[in-house]
This record gives structure tokens, sequence and C-alpha cells, in this order.
């Protein structure tokens, strides 16, 4: 797995819980590149179809957040999306900010002794696809909100003007990007763009554009 570097571009989110004075260094709790290669994230199926869903459910700008709950078969089972203000970026108001939404459409999967489901996470900011602090931030924060939901950890995925990339992998493409408008569907909920693959992912996307 590569990554390249880029300066940090810092945030934080509107609404969320105010940090303690432990935590007041701006990039306390975060995850370096090697850390999330380390952790063996799982591989998504087929990363594009799955942002292709998620932006076509929210539509995205730079400053949004959107995390999202695949059951095993990668469907999506929920999701929400959350904007932020200009600050300090930290890992643990982050992971405030993501747990809130969890709790707010899905149940927790705590009293499973192994999880089922995965979180991953779609950030649209500014700046190219290279990872930046704010990054390590956000993977910290999904990570530590993953094991308090009883879920497993997902990817992390970047959009930004030039395309998304799913960091820690060499997966990303052009479209859509943080300036793209939602792809068009038919009635099967395929990209009248893309082959017709079905699967699983492609039960993602049909759930998206019928909603």
């Amino acid at each position: 797995m590569t990554f390249g570097f880029a300066p940090s571009s810092a945030a934080s989110l509107a609404g969320s819980a105010t940090p303690s004075a432990a935590s007041a260094h701006p990039v306390a709790r975060l995850l370096e590149p090697a850390e999330w290669a380390a952790a063996e994230i799982p591989l998504l199926r087929n990363p594009r179809e799955v942002v292709s869903g998620l932006h076509a459910r929210h539509r995205p700008r730079p400053s949004t957040a959107v995390v999202a709950v695949l059951d095993p078969e990668e469907r999506l089972c929920a999701s929400a999306s959350f904007t932020r203000r200009p600050a300090p970026a930290d890992g643990w108001v982050f992971r405030n900010a993501l747990l809130a939404q969890l709790r707010r459409v899905i149940p927790h999967d705590l009293r499973r002794r192994t999880p089922v489901r995965t979180a991953v996470l779609l950030y649209c900011r500014e700046g190219d696809t290279r990872w930046t602090e704010e990054d390590g931030a956000w993977m910290w924060g999904l990570r530590d909100a993953c094991t308090l939901h009883g879920l497993r950890c997902g990817a992390y995925i970047t959009l930004t003007r030039g395309g998304w990339q799913v960091l820690g992998e060499d997966r990303g493409g052009r479209r859509p990007n943080a300036e793209s408008t939602p792809e068009e569907f038919d009635p099967a909920g395929i990209p009248l763009h893309q082959p017709r693959t079905g699967g699983t992912s492609s039960d993602l996307m049909r759930r998206a554009a019928a909603r």
C-alpha cells in the first residue's frame, strides 16, 4: 500500500462535542498511513459503485462527510451525511460526530462476538487525493467509532475535485468527484454509462437511486 503526503487542511464538525484540555493539540489523535495499512482494513469489492451510490444519495460537496454501514454482502444498511466548520482537526471530535450519526441511523452490534457489518467513510474535501493529517484524524475517528458501535472499520475514501480515492489502496477514479452531478440510472438502478455488472454492489446502486 502506498500513500502520498500533503499539508493538513484542518477541520472540525458542526455541532460536535468540545474536546477536553487533554485533546487540545490539533492532531492529538490520528492514524499515520503505516498504521492504517497495518490495520488490514477490509477491501471493498467494487469501490466505484459504493462511491457512486453514496454520491447519488447524499450529493456531497467539500466539507461533507458521509458515513455508511454495509452488510456482509456489501449492501447498504444505513447512511448519514453531515458538514463541519473550519477548525483544528482532532480524531476525538471526529469520532464523537461519527458515533452520533451511527447511533441515529442504525442499532449497535455490541452484543455480537464478531462484527458482521462494516462502516465506511466518504469525506469530500478540497485539495488532492494525497494523505493529510486531517485524513489521519478521520481515520482515527472512524476506527474508534466502529469499535464503540460494534462494527468493522472499513474503507476511508476521499472525494476531491480530481476524483475519488480509497486511501491505503491503489484504487480511485475521476468520477464521481466533488463537482460532478449524480450519475443517471436506468430503472434497475444501473448507471446508464457503465456496464451491467450485477452482483451485490449493484444492489447498493439500486437502493441509492430508489431513495
